[in-house]
């Protein structure tokens, strides 16, 4: 196996695949190194849902728009089906339209569409059939989301990466120090021009000084995989009313505080559990429904049945479910930031340290990845 390089990535979750791909598209020689046999990482334990309405303002939204047209590329190029586009978000609560009229308004609304009153009735049956719309007062549809089964598609975005782009991979290796151009590992030392750490979760081990001046923290989320009834189809993703005080993009505008207000006194354990409903569909028919955020230097690794109790509530309220029988469940960790969406630091000029600290590693890589080597 070769030990020269021209970029070496370490960690093969989905920004280490990310920086990958961008790096063999400009000619290089790449080599990624992953600690454990296969990606297990929160790289993995998601919703494989490509999100961009409701992303913050800036550069987060920018960078999942076009991590979206980069993942409706490859995906079939690299045998990722996407299993479904879009998102529908219904709302109750008198005090939660105007945040939906509101983000209308704003430029991150573009190609999306608030059906209301009748609308709702005599919109497309396909994309209303599969919700619960009694007391529905409107629903959010945007056309900009992917959903793709991170649990197969991140393996098969790294065996494509190695057939179809040269990548080579190190399975089952830990990167123990990383002084460009030499990175050593628990086996071997090796050679590379540029160095980029993508470690996602570990944030104690290689520049861990760096990342320690940000106050980063690790998020602990709980989700859920669900068997609804035969036949029962999800022709979208679907968020709830407790995303919009969540995601930035519409968290952040001023009609959001009113909101919040209610939300506070109606539903306060879900607030405290950090819970807002996601629930996507897979091949198999299954919906994957999460999450919830703990949050601390070192969470738990223990899930809770009232938390687990309180988003299939949420699930139940908002889909038209018969049927929906638990047949898994899991959790996952992911660093996070008060300040940043994002973080790419520079320790030397051969080095980066590239870490998704808001959860949208799916969403926003691939620009991430990008932006990193306009700028370097």
């Amino acid at each position: 196996m070769n030990t020269s390089s021209d970029l070496l990535v370490v960690g093969a979750g989905i920004v280490g695949l990310a920086f990958a791909l961008q790096a063999s598209r400009r000619g290089l020689r790449v080599t990624v190194v992953e600690r454990d046999a296969a990606c297990t990482g929160a790289s993995i334990r998601n919703f494989g849902f490509v999100t961009v309405t409701g992303q913050g303002a800036g550069d987060t939204w920018r960078r999942a728009r076009r991590s979206r047209d980069i993942w409706a590329k490859i995906a079939p190029r690299a045998g990722i089906p996407v299993l479904h586009s879009g998102l529908l978000l219904p709302v109750r609560r008198p005090v939660a339209l105007p945040v939906l009229e509101a983000f209308m308004q704003t430029p991150m609304a573009e190609g999306c569409t608030l059906h209301a009153g009748k609308a709702l009735h005599t919109g497309p049956p396909a994309h209303h059939e599969a919700l619960r719309l009694d007391g529905v007062l409107a629903v959010l549809q945007s056309p900009h989301e992917l959903r793709v089964e991170s649990r197969s598609a991140i393996p098969r975005l790294a065996a494509w990466l190695a057939e179809e782009h040269g990548v080579q991979f190190r399975w089952g290796e830990e990167v123990l120090e990383v002084a460009a151009p030499r990175v050593r590992t628990a086996r071997a030392t090796l050679h590379a021009e540029r160095v980029v750490v993508c470690q996602g979760a570990a944030l104690n081990g290689l520049f861990a000084a760096e990342l320690s001046a940000h106050e980063l923290q690790l998020c602990q989320l709980q989700m859920l995989r669900v068997r609804p009834q035969r036949g029962f189809r999800l022709p979208a993703a679907v968020m709830g009313e407790l995303s919009l005080v969540r995601y930035r993009g519409y968290a952040e505008l001023p009609q959001a505080s009113a909101l919040a207000e209610v939300l506070q006194q109606e539903e306060a354990r879900s607030l405290q559990h950090g819970i807002h409903l996601i629930a996507v569909q897979s091949e198999d028919g299954t919906l994957v429904v999460g999450d919830s955020h703990h949050y601390g230097a070192a969470p738990p690794p223990f899930a809770l049945e009232e938390v687990d109790t309180l988003i299939l509530r949420h699930l139940h309220r908002t889909l038209d479910l018969r049927e929906a029988q638990v047949v898994e469940r899991w959790t996952g960790i992911y660093p996070v930031s008060v300040q940043h969406d994002a973080l790419l630091l520079a320790p030397d000029n051969a080095t980066r340290v590239a870490v998704v600290t808001s959860g949208t590693g799916a969403s926003t890589a691939f620009a991430l990845a990008e932006d990193a080597f306009q700028d370097w």
